[in-house]
């Protein structure tokens, strides 16, 4: 289904957690997907959204499997302006399915390239898995994009210790970036 070029920003939020991103995203106008498999997590992600006073904003809140939903949304021919990955090394669906980075990651990389629009502005991925190096995104997110032009950055995200003044890594990224998005 074509957007008209007026319509809303769609963003998809997988492993959710509690709402910042989302929130963030609906505070800007965009209308959100927000799926995370805990209850506990959706239930703090609303209470944020009252809290933030964006009670009014368009957030569709979903408890499910990152995975199969996005595989649902894939058949059902769904499309969004920006797809955000924040998995777990190792996790859990409501329904028990077990989720594990390193096995789950490519295929659902690739689901989710393919819900992007004609006019998708990014794709972003994070990861906190130690085994993992940001050269190992970049070339996930090059294979899952390939068809789609556009430009991928990728990296580390660190804070620096206040007492020693070393460097401490937090986690990786990859980013996509579409014609309608900037690096």
């Amino acid at each position: 289904a074509r957007r008209a070029a007026d319509a809303p920003f769609r963003l998809l939020n997988l492993f959710g957690y509690t709402g910042a991103a989302s929130l963030i995203a609906a505070a800007s106008g965009a209308e959100v997907v927000h799926v995370d498999a805990s209850k506990k997590a959706i239930e703090w992600a609303r209470v944020n959204q009252a809290l933030s006073g964006l009670e009014d904003r368009p957030v569709r809140w979903i408890c499910d499997d990152a995975v199969k939903f996005a595989e649902r949304e894939a058949r059902r021919g769904s499309r969004y302006d920006g797809v955000i990955l924040d998995p777990p090394k190792f996790g859990r669906g409501p329904n028990n399915e077990k989720w594990e980075l390193f096995d789950h990651l490519p295929a659902l990389l690739r689901t989710c390239s393919g819900l992007l629009s004609e006019r998708a502005s990014f794709l972003i991925l994070t990861a906190y898995a130690v085994r993992l190096s940001y050269l190992s995104l970049y070339e996930l997110m090059r294979d899952a994009t390939c068809d789609k032009g556009g430009a991928i950055d990728a990296g580390e995200l660190i804070i620096r210790e206040q007492a020693g003044g070393r460097f401490l890594s937090t986690s990786l990224y990859a980013r996509w970036a579409g014609s309608n998005g900037t690096l």
